[in-house]
């Protein structure tokens, strides 16, 4: 795609989105760090109710460790692969506890040395928690750049790798955002709102059919 046509689609995806947000709430790195985790494969109001009950009273790496696994498997049930993720989430806290001060580590490289802390997660968390610039690549950032032929590719990486050669630097963290409200507004996943897309000239998916 050729760099102007990117350019008018973050223009436009701007102008139709321009509170775009993350959707998880939080109020600490660390309590940002636990919902993106518990947020795979899982939807983020789901993610929202269950910290909504778990931050009340183990929102930091030290009161967390006051939860035997099995204990913080029940308050994460809901979320799907809570042992995983209960594991993930003390081993974390623990890695934060001994290795970083109590502190979430806010280097990119630093942040996916903790369990369950893969590049999507370490993006996310540098991104928003920290302000730094990375693209996240989950399954709407994933889908919508394909379809428009922003980035294209077979994985999450090559996406990312894509999509970091063709927006600026410093739109990365912006343009994640408005990929996902794209993505779960109208670019869905079976059912595309094609006819009332305001891309669709531009969309190589739309353009192709």
């Amino acid at each position: 795609m050729e760099q102007e046509t990117t350019s008018r689609i973050l223009e436009t995806l701007a102008e139709l989105y321009p509170n775009a947000a993350p959707a998880l709430k939080y109020n600490s790195p660390y309590e940002l760090l636990v919902a993106v985790i518990l947020s795979a494969q899982c939807t983020d109001e789901r993610v929202n109710k269950v910290t909504a009950e778990l931050f009340k009273y183990h929102n930091t790496p030290r009161t967390m460790l006051e939860l035997t696994q099995e204990e913080l498997e029940k308050y994460i049930f809901s979320c799907g692969f809570y042992r995983n993720k209960a594991a993930h989430i003390l081993s974390a806290s623990r890695d934060i506890l001994e290795k970083y001060g109590g502190e979430v580590p806010d280097g990119h490289e630093q942040l996916k040395t903790l369990a369950g802390v893969g590049q999507k997660t370490a993006n996310v968390v540098y991104s928003v928690a920290f302000g730094g610039d990375a693209i996240a690549v989950d399954t709407h950032v994933f889908r919508v750049s394909n379809r428009l032929g922003i980035a294209n590719g077979k994985t999450p990486e090559k996406v990312e790798e894509g999509l970091k050669a063709a927006i600026p630097q410093n739109l990365w963290s912006k343009a994640h955002h408005y990929l996902i409200y794209h993505g779960r507004r109208v670019c869905h996943s079976q059912r595309p709102d094609c006819a009332n897309c305001t891309l669709k000239d531009w969309c190589e998916f739309y353009n192709e059919k």
